[in-house]
């Protein structure tokens, strides 16, 4: 038993390797058609029934079972390796993941070749590694499509080819000539060297006709035949689900075959084929071991030369790629935190209040004025003076006061505290992005979610309350703002750059204008929309042409000469900042764009000093902290390892490296189990001599 359990470890690390089927060690496979009994001599040889049931055809992939005896387990259980559901104690279970496992395949495809991995614990079996296939059918029913006999033998045909033992499964009540089992088995294994044929249902047919079959007689297998009755008394409300019928089913075995002496030189009984297969699989995987080692030292070496030119022997495991790489962004993340505080917080904010600003006073300054004020709604009516007027205007003239005031109010009660505070938090989120692309991390889409989700929760927990703080801070602004004489200097440079930079854009957009429709033709199109305006000519209304001008063209006029009075208007106000009439901050009502400047500045400083308190400080200590959270131990090591292998290149290397190692110790595996074969072999041969010595 020891050896069995080591062979099948060996052929379950083999399984792992991405490899040529040369290095697969033999299992039992299962062939039958799906009246014969296949279903419950596995469930017989388990004790359990745990295989799908149905009236249509369940059994649509290969069941790769393998069975670990486990010598004082306190429950059996089952696992499904690839599925990683854990421990499973109730076969109920087993049987419904099975069940949906193989109803997963549509009816169109009917079967699949994909296999579903099971593994048994329990003491009450023995180690065997058994694959049960679906069921031979004769004639397809209506449901079913008309491939599906040619499907399901070739399938079958892939699972017995040598060196395969082959377990034959037929109905004692059908003649063996009509066995689809026998007629496969026949085609590969024509004379009879690795199947085993197994008779069910051995007490329909009268004890002569049942002990001339198992005697091996008309249909001869070296392996021999093994008959069994695996019905189980349920009826007699002795058997109930999930507890272990392998005694019940031994029970009624021996009822049966004990007050029968044709079946006294006839291999019997459920008992006796778990003694035979555990023998022949032993036997057969024996024989198979040098072969599979030669194998397995010649892939061991393609694959160690490969791993040496490719990567130098280079080890690299999931985990080290992992924490290489979080180390690798928190560097990078550290060096960010230097280059990001309140100085850039100060920009981003400024920028954002300075585009504030013009928008303020082109909206009521700068646009030109409405004559029909009727049209416009109340709140819309004081920008019915051009801004031209604004220098000669008397001190106390109330209209460019009240002016003024609304548009400082305006931009205090913009919502200071969320605006700036989305600023930052959208300016940090877009750099996590280009971090992500700077480091390993950017061919990683789980990592991507991952750290965006850390930065989004840690900021998004702290947006109110520094919101808020911004707001309450900046409140006394709303009421009252005192203005310092520096603060107007510094302020007054500051808007001739910022009309300066407006009155660039505003010219190189014309003269792009210019370029596409060309000048003269631009400059007459501005004319005739020039004079419509005046009412020299017609008005213009949409969907209309006019003396020869498309209503596209006209568009491009209206924006043309909009963007003209906009650079004549920005010009007139360059000038108006300079003049010695705004190097006064007591003439701040002859100055909206200087004004402005000096709140937006005051908000600017009042709100930098809170977000870099409240938010950034707070980001910087606990961002690191939360990405060890993510990338520790809150992974799997499935999990590291999918996030490993997103990389083509590190897939490549883990790969080539798990095969390698995996290679080595199926190698090492393989070569103990031999030289156990040599020791115990050595045992027998001097028990022998020594018997033999005896009897001399």
């Amino acid at each position: 038993m020891m050896l069995t359990k080591k062979m099948i470890e060996i052929r379950n690390i083999l399984q792992n390797i991405d490899q040529a089927e040369t290095l697969q060690l033999p299992s039992i496979v299962v062939i039958g058609s799906q009246s014969s009994g296949k279903s419950s001599v596995l469930e017989a040889i388990v004790g359990h029934e745990f295989l799908p049931k149905g009236t249509n055809m369940v059994t649509r992939r290969p069941i790769e079972l393998t069975l670990f005896n486990t010598p004082g387990l306190a429950a059996e259980y089952g696992e499904f390796p690839s599925l990683g559901l854990g421990k499973i104690t109730d076969f109920n279970q087993i049987q419904r993941t099975l069940t949906d496992l193989n109803l997963a395949v549509s009816d169109e495809e009917c079967v699949s070749d994909e296999p579903i991995q099971l593994h048994i614990y329990s003491p009450n079996v023995p180690d065997l590694t058994l694959i049960d296939l679906p069921g031979y059918v004769q004639v397809a029913s209506l449901d079913q499509p008309d491939s599906i006999k040619q499907k399901i033998h070739q399938l079958c045909e892939k699972y017995i080819q040598a060196p395969n033992v082959i377990l034959a499964i037929s109905a004692a009540d059908v003649d063996l000539a009509n066995s689809s089992a026998l007629k496969a088995s026949r085609r590969v294994d024509p004379r009879g060297e690795r199947t085993i044929g197994v008779i069910t249902k051995i007490d329909l047919v009268e004890p002569r006709r049942g002990a001339e079959i198992l005697l091996n007689r008309n249909y001869p297998l070296q392996m021999g035949y093994v008959g069994v009755i695996t019905k189980t008394p349920s009826n007699n409300g002795l058997f109930r689900r999930n507890s272990n019928v392998s005694s019940l089913i031994a029970e009624n075995e021996n009822s049966y075959f004990s007050v029968n002496e044709e079946f006294e030189v006839c291999t019997v009984g459920t008992i006796a084929l778990k003694k035979k297969l555990m023998y022949v699989l032993e036997k057969t995987m024996a024989s198979s071991l040098q072969p599979t080692a030669d194998a397995i030292h010649q892939e061991l070496e393609e694959s160690a030369y490969q791993f040496k030119v490719e990567y130098n022997d280079r080890r690299l495991t999931p985990e080290t790629y992992l924490a290489s790489s979080v180390d690798s962004f928190k560097v990078n993340f550290k060096e960010f935190t230097q280059m990001f505080g309140r100085e850039e917080v100060k920009e981003l904010l400024r920028f954002e209040l300075d585009q504030k600003i013009l928008d303020l006073v082109a909206q009521r300054y700068w646009n030109k004025p409405i004559s029909n004020l009727e049209s416009i709604d109340e709140a819309s009516r004081l920008i019915d003076r051009p801004v031209s007027e604004l220098s000669t205007a008397a001190k106390d003239d109330v209209y460019w006061q009240r002016k003024l005031d609304l548009a400082s109010s305006t931009l205090t009660k913009l919502g200071i505290g969320r605006m700036s505070t989305n600023l930052v938090i959208d300016s940090l989120m877009l750099n996590m992005d280009k971090l992500i692309a700077t480091t390993n991390f950017t061919s990683h889409p789980f990592a991507h979610t991952a750290i965006r989700d850390a930065a989004s929760s840690i900021l998004n927990n702290r947006f109110y309350s520094t919101a808020d703080q911004v707001e309450n801070c900046i409140k006394p602004y709303k009421y009252e703002i005192d203005v310092e004489d520096r603060e107007w200097e510094i302020s007054r440079e500051h808007s001739y750059k910022l009309l300066k930079e407006e009155l660039r854009q505003c010219d190189t957009a014309l003269n792009a204008m210019k370029k596409i429709i060309g000048g003269k033709k631009l400059n007459k199109v501005m004319t005739f929309v020039e004079s419509s305006r005046n009412g020299s000519v017609m008005n213009l209304s949409e969907g209309t042409e006019a003396y020869g001008f498309s209503q596209a063209l006209i568009t491009r006029g209206r924006e043309a000469l909009f963007l003209r009075e906009r650079s004549d208007i920005i010009k007139l106000r360059m000038v108006a900042v300079k003049s010695r009439q705004c190097k006064d901050k007591e003439n701040k009502y002859y100055c909206p764009e200087v004004f402005l400047n000096v709140v937006a500045d005051k908000l600017t400083q009042t709100a930098v000093l809170f977000l870099n308190v409240e938010l950034l400080s707070d980001f910087y200590h606990n961002f690191p902290r939360e990405l060890d959270k993510r990338f520790g131990q809150s992974l799997s090591k499935d999990r590291i390892e999918a996030f490993a292998k997103e990389d083509p290149k590190i897939k490549k290397h883990i790969e080539l490296q798990q095969r390698k190692e995996l290679l080595q110790l199926a190698l090492e595996k393989v070569e103990g189990v031999i030289e156990m074969q040599k020791s115990r072999a050595r045992e027998e041969s001097e028990l022998a001599r020594s018997t033999q010595s005896l009897w001399k």
